[in-house]
């Protein structure tokens, strides 16, 4: 019984321990960015990176939740576009709005999230030619609180799925 509440005790240090050289030692400062290359002209992949309802139509996000609430409001593809979303706890609630536009070159977006944690990003749609296609890089870049400095880790891993998946319907939707 002793063995296992010593190991039990060296746990929680090791979390604990964890815990403060996250929150001492990991940048507050988040960037995460995936790309792929697309076989499609630049105007074909705009068309589903141009737009928050292009960008829905292959949102890893969004597909958490097949019952999202989801409500557009502004001009589509122009500054001030933008979409509330209210879905299950894996969703959260949020909006995101675009902030610029170049078009048939890149899109950036504000993300306000409400749910389930409070906060802010900045998300990117880069789009450039890679020789005979469309290569697009997702970005996103937000602050940390010291609970997220401490889910880093995990939110890499996370991130990288989610972009994977995302990057790799958009392929699929703008090869057709």
């Amino acid at each position: 019984m002793k063995t296992i509440l010593k190991i039990i005790g060296a746990l929680i240090v090791l979390i604990i321990l964890y815990a403060v050289f996250a929150m001492l030692v990991f940048s507050k400062d988040y960037h995460f960015e995936k790309s792929i290359v697309i076989n499609a002209p630049k105007e074909k992949v705009w068309q589903y990176t141009g737009s928050l309802k292009g960008f829905n139509t292959w949102n890893p996000f969004a597909k958490a939740d097949k019952n999202i609430v989801v409500t557009y409001s502004g001009t589509s593809g122009e500054v001030g576009d933008s979409y509330n979303w209210r879905g299950n706890k894996d969703v959260g609630e949020g909006i995101q709005t675009v902030t610029a536009v170049v078009p048939n070159e890149k899109l950036t977006s504000k993300l306000h999230f409400i749910k389930p944690f409070e906060g802010n990003a900045t998300a990117n749609f880069i789009i450039t030619p890679e020789g005979n296609g469309t290569k697009v890089t997702w970005t996103m870049d937000n602050e940390l609180n010291a609970m997220m400095k401490i889910m880093k880790p995990m939110m890499d891993g996370q991130m990288g799925k989610m972009f994977d998946q995302g990057l790799g319907d958009l392929k699929k939707n703008a090869e057709q």
